[in-house]
């Protein structure tokens, strides 16, 4: 359970709590627990976790309160950043640091009373869990791969190279990126993917204009780049669509958190082919961008699927781009 001192009665400070929280996966589903009625956010689901002592790693915390909790074991080497969340309740502000495993050992059991159960990710829903835990939710839904089309002459040359590069795989989406075709080559080209993505469990994303989206159904949802959300002011598609944006700096990822993305690629971050000459960020202003991002944020820019390591060290959901599969 996520408690702080602010659940406690009289609790009046608003300092920023740090909170360990353990996405536990075993078989593909996501160990999940209901918060006591009468605590913050009581009667909301949540991920095992609590607050992090002075005297604790965030590992140590989680460890120490999954066992407390549940009973279950976490070897502490098992576990891998997730993401960092930083939110203000009103009443208090909060930053969740999320960390998984898929090697705790024993029979989950509620140590304090709470019921807890095994769930599929995609049966996490939203209004079930306090706002702060929504970004975890999207997390675990998104692949760690986004995979972003190349240049392409025609539609049926680009819907050749996509049905090569889905071909084999088993889930995941793919932005639709073509800004070299006509509106009408797009729309011929997204429903000829739309159709052979479906047949082998790949999303197909739409990327350019928001009204693309209204156009060319059975989208898994819309790519905006930032000359696109720039001048949103609201989330352009219904909820249960993916919306990504394109981002190159903390103010275009607080401006993609308010138009409600589920997720930002950002970059970028090493130099590349296609950009010649333009700056990289690297790494290390990588992860300080995006450690104040509250949805999950991908590398972008001169990745290889061997920087998927230094990508999750960052902070980041995993890479995105085009020549690791185009």
């Amino acid at each position: 359970m996520q408690n702080t001192e602010a659940d406690q009665p009289g609790a009046q400070a608003r300092k920023q709590v740090h909170v360990a929280v353990a996405v536990i996966i075993r078989e593909g589903r996501v160990l999940i627990a209901r918060r006591p009625d009468h605590v913050h956010q009581g009667g909301l689901l949540e991920f095992p976790g609590g607050k992090v002592e002075p005297d604790e790693t965030v590992q140590q915390a989680l460890v120490r309160e999954v066992a407390e909790e549940t009973g279950l074991r976490v070897p502490l080497q098992s576990l891998e950043p997730v993401i960092g969340i930083r939110h203000d309740y009103g009443d208090k502000q909060v930053f969740l640091d999320v960390w998984r495993t898929s090697m705790a050992e024993g029979i989950p059991e509620g140590k304090e009373g709470q019921p807890v159960d095994w769930l599929l990710p995609e049966a996490l829903r939203d209004e079930d869990f306090p706002v702060a835990n929504r970004p975890i939710i999207r997390a675990l839904n998104l692949p760690d791969r986004l995979l972003i089309t190349g240049a392409m002459v025609t539609p049926k040359d680009g819907f050749s190279r996509f049905a090569a590069g889905v071909k084999g795989r088993s889930r995941g989406l793919v932005v639709l990126r073509a800004p070299d075709l006509s509106r009408q080559d797009y729309r011929a080209l997204a429903t000829a993917a739309l159709k052979t993505g479906s047949e082998n469990g790949i999303g197909v994303l739409l990327h350019g204009q928001p009204s693309l989206f209204d156009e060319i159904p059975g989208a898994a949802g819309l790519h905006l780049s930032w000359r696109e959300a720039e001048g949103l002011s609201g989330r352009p598609v219904p909820a249960g669509a993916w919306l990504g944006v394109s981002c190159h700096d903390a103010e275009q990822l607080c401006h993609a958190e308010r138009l409600g993305a589920d997720y930002a690629v950002l970059g970028p971050v090493l130099p590349t082919a296609s950009h010649p000459g333009e700056p990289a960020m690297g790494w290390n202003v990588f992860a300080d961008l995006i450690s104040n991002a509250a949805i999950p944020v991908y590398a972008l820019g001169g990745l290889e699927p061997g920087h998927m390591a230094p990508a999750k060290a960052a902070g980041a959901q995993g890479i995105a781009g085009i020549r690791f599969w185009w």
